[in-house]
């Protein structure tokens, strides 16, 4: 199949629909859902999803918790290879190194909460109320 990638400046897409296709989000409707939250910014402001990104526009994108700063290459409109998807966008060198120390901290620091899931057994909350009573 072939993905026309447009790279001249006058070239823009809807916010949402590009990154889908840049790959940040599995559907478009989780990429809509992460713009209207305010986990999108271009040039340093929230927007909506039906906001146009334009080629050479800065995008902030906060996923997990790890906020990712990119600018704009290219536009497609269709979702391809993640080799096209990479052609889209460029990541700013501040925010590889953001990235790179919150993975280092992340592998260092477990979040405790982490693995637990739901409501504490009979058991857990046995062992919480004599945890409670010693300490």
């Amino acid at each position: 199949m072939n993905y026309k990638i447009s790279t001249e400046p006058g070239a823009r897409l809807r916010i949402d629909k590009w990154l889908w296709a840049a790959r940040f989000f599995k559907t478009r409707s989780l990429a809509t859902d992460a713009v209207n939250k305010g986990h999108v910014r271009i040039g340093g402001e929230a927007v909506k999803a039906s906001k146009d990104v334009r080629v050479g526009d800065r995008v902030e994108v906060e996923i997990d918790h790890v906020r990712l700063e990119v600018d704009v290459l290219g536009i497609c409109e269709v979702r391809g290879p993640a080799s096209v998807a990479q052609s889209l966008y460029a990541e700013t060198g501040e925010s590889r190194a953001a990235r790179v120390a919150e993975q280092e901290r992340r592998k260092l620091f477990r979040e405790p909460a982490s693995a637990l899931h739901g409501r504490p057994t009979k058991r857990d909350r046995r062992t919480i109320d004599k945890l409670s009573r010693e300490g």
